[in-house]
């Protein structure tokens, strides 16, 4: 991923978000919080991880699909590869 190191601070800031966010869900839990703040919390960090997906899939088709240069054999795996993670992460 050498062409998300550009990036990656901001990504890396971001993943340390979601760590907090996941710490609250679980000091939450452990103080007994209502069903709907913990609800509330897991939905926050979901939409955070969608965030950090939305970010790297745009990069990965920056780099591996759309990028001028690109022959069809880079292009059709770069598609690949996101198809297989977008199916792996829909389930």
């Amino acid at each position: 991923m050498a062409h998300l190191s550009r990036t990656n601070g901001d990504l890396v800031t971001r993943v340390r978000r979601i760590a907090g966010q996941v710490g609250a869900v679980e000091r939450a839990l452990q103080s007994d919080s209502s069903c709907s703040e913990v609800l509330h919390l897991i939905a926050a960090v979901r939409g955070a991880v969608n965030g950090l997906m939305d970010e790297i899939i745009a990069e990965h088709l920056e780099a591996h699909v759309s990028r001028a240069g690109l022959d069809d054999a880079e292009r059709a795996a770069g598609a690949e590869e996101l198809l297989a993670v977008i199916r792996r992460y829909s389930k």
